[in-house]
């Protein structure tokens, strides 16, 4: 099909006239709602929301379809502990800003078996999520992330490559509205306080440093080889250092790791929160 042909089809008509409607409204506060509507008339997701991710702090969520009932479970416990262990949190870090990825493609290669992922996607139903990146500022990512329930209707291979082909649109349409708006949420951003010092000090009176860093790669989803391609070391050692960290927290499990380190993460959060 020419680029005659395919501008002359009844959808282009209708992508276009959507389009016109998210340039002309790219600055103003009700950019994100209409970033959801002209999504889901494209694709079948089921939730969304948009965090911006500044640094080590705690993600600022601005813009959500979450039903009330769902949200402690689905935002509260991800903007005070869930996102230390997100995938998406941890490709910002890595400098991840730009483009469409799947949960899939970020996420290590135990994810789908860690406590994190019970704990947080199979509670909420989630089978699957997609992210799309843009840097707005220097110092701010801006995520847009796509849900898809288990029992819902699944992301197709279409579906992915059609996101990936708006994504550049999308991604200036968010700069442009970060430019205008951003001002209001860079106060709350800044003084999101991060929960990192929750990582630092966790079993830090009985844990070595190498112990903590394991710690940290197992509870995020990366199994003994992969944790040990991570920090450059044996397979062994990973199995060695995981067992004596076992001994020195007194757990037996990763799930019993897993509670231990929320209650603490809890407690950082607390303590925070009061200062």
């Amino acid at each position: 099909m020419t680029p005659t042909e395919l501008l002359a089809q009844p959808a282009s008509l209708n992508w276009h006239q959507c389009l016109a409607r998210l340039i002309q409204n790219a600055g103003a506060t009700s950019f994100p709602g209409l970033l959801e509507q002209a999504l889901r008339e494209r694709i079948a997701f089921d939730s969304i929301l948009i965090n911006t991710y500044k640094g080590r702090h705690r993600p600022l969520l601005i813009h959500d379809d979450c039903p009330a009932h769902l949200r402690e479970l689905w935002v509260e416990r991800y903007l005070s502990e869930a996102y230390l262990l997100d995938p998406i949190f941890t490709a910002v870090q890595r400098g991840l800003d730009a483009g469409m990825h799947r949960l899939r493609e970020l996420a290590p290669d135990r994810f789908e078996a860690s406590d994190y992922y019970h704990h947080y996607y199979r509670a909420l139903g989630l089978g699957d999520e997609v992210g799309l990146f843009t840097r707005v500022a220097p110092d701010v990512v801006l995520v847009v992330s796509l849900g898809f329930r288990r029992d819902g209707a699944p992301l197709t291979r279409r579906g992915l490559q059609a996101l990936r082909h708006v994504a550049p649109v999308f991604e200036v349409l968010l700069g442009e509205y970060w430019h205008w708006q951003g001002g209001q949420f860079q106060a709350c951003l800044e003084a999101q306080a991060p929960v990192e010092a929750a990582f630092a000090s966790f079993g830090r009176e009985r844990l070595t440093a190498r112990e903590q860093e394991i710690v940290r790669l197992l509870l995020a989803g990366h199994s003994t080889k992969s944790a040990a391609r991570e920090l450059g070391i044996s397979d062994g050692t990973v199995k060695v250092h995981r067992k004596h960290l076992y001994q020195r927290l007194d757990v037996s499990s990763q799930s019993q790791l897993f509670r231990l380190f929320l209650d603490h993460v809890a407690l950082v959060s607390r303590r925070q929160q009061s200062q």
